[in-house]
């Protein structure tokens, strides 16, 4: 199977989930919305036509999730969810300026991120 950004996500998510990680993926970007007026084939006018944005925030990562963490008995001795966010990329494809941020934020924060290529790279 050809090692494609959807491929890859797919092995990742599995690889997460059998490790105790819990993600989700995170769609971002903009549609359209408004009165449906006409439709011809795959066209559509709309009136009062205004933007909708989706997706956590720009650059945000295609996976997000939380990783279970037991806190040490020093630390009262609980389970607290860590924010995990994986960048997943094609073997060549490259890390946007917007990602890079959004994934230097999570980090000063005490999250997990990670740009993935393929399973191997997930963060245990």
């Amino acid at each position: 199977m050809a090692a494609t950004e959807s491929n890859i996500q797919r092995d990742v998510m599995l690889a997460c989930s059998e490790q105790g990680d819990t993600v989700w993926r995170n769609n971002t970007g903009v549609a359209w919305q408004g009165r449906d007026v006409r439709r011809q084939g795959r066209d559509l006018l709309l009136i009062d036509a205004r933007p909708v944005r989706f997706g956590l925030a720009k650059g945000s990562s295609d996976l997000i999730g939380i990783r279970p963490v037991v806190i040490t008995p020093e630390m009262v001795g609980r389970t607290v969810g860590v924010f995990l966010a994986l960048e997943v990329k094609a073997p060549k494809g490259r890390v946007t300026a917007e990602q890079a941020r959004f994934g230097a934020h999570v980090e000063t924060r005490g999250g997990v991120f990670a740009v993935v290529r393929g399973v191997e790279d997930v963060p245990r």
